[in-house]
């Protein structure tokens, strides 16, 4: 008795026909729906346990950082998000000020895969989210009150300087605010300023997340994300003034190179002042 052939047929669905195809859309909405499906469980799952490590020095900070391993997996594996990093030799050897581009969800995460132990500066109204707010106390995230200019930087010096003190490296996104690509926004001097006052250099990362990531969309696209490490600014080498204005410098020659990659790519650049 003869076996019949088995002929098997494998397709290949290109990036563009996955997210513009009917098929491709529902598989795309499929794919986010798992995604936010091990983002929310393993974050509730997880919690009870960053409150078990507390009383061990950094506990909440590692166990953190298995739920940020988490989706940075499962934006690889599952939505098809990966990145590529440019300049990982520029990464310093001491804790250091990150100053990033700020274009979606993304860098919040991956940067903390990327550099040592760290800690944002965020907006405090984040932490009354249920679970992810507490989180984001019990890694002591700095909290800042932005519609007060005069106590928010009162509470990125205090807060910083502790931080600072145990070790952690800070992440603080300059212009505020996520912008989408192609946008440029005011660069604050918070973080030259912890700069100068904590004696850490500081670290530009320009990055192109938003291309694939738009703020505030439920739908995340498979793609590359570049992000560049660029040279540091030792701490010592100028005014707040002028190394936040080097810090930009640095991001933004960077931004247009990398630009222009994904599906949510600028058409037109837009810019606002410069430096504040």
């Amino acid at each position: 008795m003869s076996v019949p052939d088995l002929k098997v047929t494998i397709y290949f669905v290109p990036p563009r026909f996955q997210t513009t195809h009917p098929t491709g859309k529902n598989m795309l909405l499929i794919r986010n729906l798992t995604y936010w499906f091990i983002l929310s469980t393993s974050l509730i799952l997880l919690f009870p346990f960053m409150l078990l490590a507390l009383p061990v020095q950094g506990g909440a900070h590692k166990m953190a950082q298995i739920w940020v391993r988490i989706l940075n997996w499962s934006l690889k594996h599952i939505i098809g998000l990966k990145y590529r990093l440019i300049g990982a030799k520029n990464i310093p050897d001491r804790p250091s000020i990150i100053c990033a581009k700020h274009q979606s969800g993304w860098e919040t995460l991956a940067l903390q895969e990327i550099f040592p132990p760290q800690v944002y500066v965020a907006k405090r109204e984040l932490f009354k989210i249920p679970f992810f707010g507490w989180g984001l106390k019990l890694v002591k995230t700095i909290g800042i009150d932005r519609s007060n200019s005069r106590e928010a930087s009162k509470q990125l010096m205090e807060q910083g300087m502790a931080r600072k003190n145990e070790g952690y490296w800070i992440t603080i996104f300059p212009e505020g605010t996520r912008l989408p690509p192609g946008e440029k926004g005011r660069y604050k001097l918070g973080g030259a300023r912890m700069a100068k006052m904590f004696e850490m250099d500081i670290v530009p990362v320009s990055l192109n997340s938003g291309e694939f990531w738009p703020k505030n969309a439920f739908l995340k696209h498979p793609g590359t994300i570049t992000v560049v490490i660029n040279p540091v600014i030792p701490h010592g080498s100028g005014t707040e003034a002028e190394l936040m204005a080097e810090c930009e410098k640095r991001i933004e020659t960077q931004q247009p190179l990398i630009e222009g990659k994904g599906p949510f790519a600028a058409k037109n650049k837009k810019t606002t002042a410069s430096l504040s």
